[in-house]
């Protein structure tokens, strides 16, 4: 590693209240009272100052801690997602094009994670309205990848996995409505589980919307953390018309037979590095025990540019209602992506009806495709992860979106599907030392399965350390 790639990366790990421990090895600290719950509080908010002025991750700072009450992750200090409502602070979504007023009251998703008894200390940076893969903005600094600041950390919840994966918090909140959670996972090298549609507390507005793609949970630095917040979660709120989920500990004996996917179901090709990194994961699995098969997805081929329209519709809603957020709402103070992806939509509005239509036959296609299989093993994006600047907002938006499109190739199915997906960290890298993420989906309800499967390739080969680099 060459000097100026040393300067580059940015972790604060230290001999503090936190050391290294991640969420579920602090909050036992804490419940043996090695460590004060306030102490870690504390602590946090040092690391988290050291390290901002080169990540950008954070958005809001809550005056004084916030501690949840009791749970598997008491006393674990976490931030919460600047488009999730939390009450007393501003709830900005990433835009510029209003200003912010405080919440009344908590989202129920942010009630269901203080449930876990985490203490929250603020709020984490996202692209406008968590549109972009990245986190980027057209008249603010990006969110730094703490590998290498010269690249993206990923989005919609880049701000998230920057503090948790330069070490600032061991866990924090995250949600994915076209890979937001394990987009950021993969370019920052964490785990980042997205939940099976309707297994957290649905958002009031999810459940507005004709296809609800958005679902709620973390990313973290090791299997076992979430698996904990799933237990937790599942405590304050279970899903009945899904199967439990329970604490999952670590692998289980079963054998799985796993489909393997390099390439898109769209025609999008992974790049050389990516397609490393899922073929040398696909060989682990089969020196475990697993069989990996090559599997086929019939996707009908015009779901990119029926996502992209239902992409578009999102952001003509937000245009049309923004006002609900701020009295000061202005739409063309909007940036470059999302007044692209309005005026993509209001050309192609009358196909509303047959798009949607179409998006929700693709769960038919997914489960057939599931026959015989219990995972599938994919990149989670096409290629590895861009320098600041090539999928920024101030690219034109002609250029923008086929950068968008080629990239964000595969995460987008689950969330028209609702099925579960997680981003692990693979044992490979690109030149530069930056992490690549591996995909693994399943059948909705089949986390369990998931967390397992990630059990058993981090207990055969443990992550890769930012601190150990």
């Amino acid at each position: 590693m060459t000097t100026s790639e040393e300067q580059a990366r940015v972790h604060v790990f230290r001999d503090d209240a936190l050391g290294d421990h991640d969420a579920v090895g602090l909050a036992a600290a804490i419940r043996r009272r090695e460590v004060g719950a306030a102490e870690a509080a504390r602590d946090v908010a040092a690391r988290v100052r050291a390290v901002e002025p080169r990540l950008n991750a954070v958005q809001t700072h809550l005056d004084a801690p916030a501690h949840g009450s009791g749970g598997l992750l008491a006393g674990v200090p976490t931030f919460v997602k600047d488009n999730t409502d939390y009450q007393g602070l501003p709830t900005g979504h990433g835009s510029a094009a209003f200003a912010p007023r405080a919440a009344r009251r908590h989202a129920p998703f942010a009630r269901q994670l203080l449930s876990t008894g985490v203490t929250v200390l603020g709020k984490t940076r996202l692209p406008e309205f968590g549109f972009s893969p990245t986190t980027e903005y057209e008249g603010a600094e990006p969110v730094r990848n703490p590998w290498h600041t010269d690249h993206s950390a990923g989005g919609s919840s880049g701000g998230s996995a920057a503090l948790v994966a330069a070490g600032a918090v061991p866990i924090a909140h995250a949600n994915d409505g076209g890979g937001s959670i394990r987009i950021p996972a993969a370019c920052c090298g964490l785990v980042g589980l997205k939940p099976t549609r309707g297994r957290m507390v649905a958002n009031a507005q999810g459940r507005r919307l004709p296809i609800d793609l958005v679902v709620d949970g973390v990313v973290s630095r090791s299997v076992r953390d979430s698996a904990a917040f799933l237990a937790a979660a599942e405590q304050h709120w279970r899903n009945p018309k899904l199967p439990p989920v329970g604490l999952v500990e670590g692998p289980s004996g079963r054998r799985l037979r796993i489909g393997l996917l390099v390439d898109s179901p769209n025609g999008v090709r992974s790049d050389a590095g990516t397609r490393t990194a899922v073929t040398e994961t696909a060989e682990r699995l089969e020196r475990l025990g697993h069989t990996v098969e090559p599997v086929e997805l019939s996707i009908d081929p015009r779901f990119t540019d029926d996502f992209l329209t239902y992409w578009g519709l999102l952001s003509f809603l937000i245009g049309a209602t923004g006002r609900t957020l701020g009295a000061d709402f202005d739409r063309h103070r909007t940036d470059g992506l999302s007044r692209g992806l309005r005026e993509t939509y209001v050309r192609a509005w009358r196909t509303t009806p047959a798009v949607l239509r179409r998006l929700k036959r693709t769960r038919e296609a997914y489960a057939a495709g599931f026959r015989g299989l219990d995972v599938i093993l994919s990149p989670v994006l096409a290629h590895t992860t861009p320098p600041i600047g090539h999928l920024s907002p101030t690219v034109p938006y002609a250029t923008l979106i086929e950068r968008l499109l080629d990239y964000v190739a595969f995460t987008p199915v689950d969330n028209v599907v609702g099925t579960p997906s997680i981003s692990l960290p693979s044992t490979s890298t690109t030149p530069d030392g930056l992490p690549v993420g591996v995909m693994f989906s399943a059948r909705p309800g089949a986390e369990r399965t998931l967390l397992e499967l990630a059990f058993a390739l981090e207990a055969d080969r443990p992550f890769r350390r930012l601190q150990d680099v």
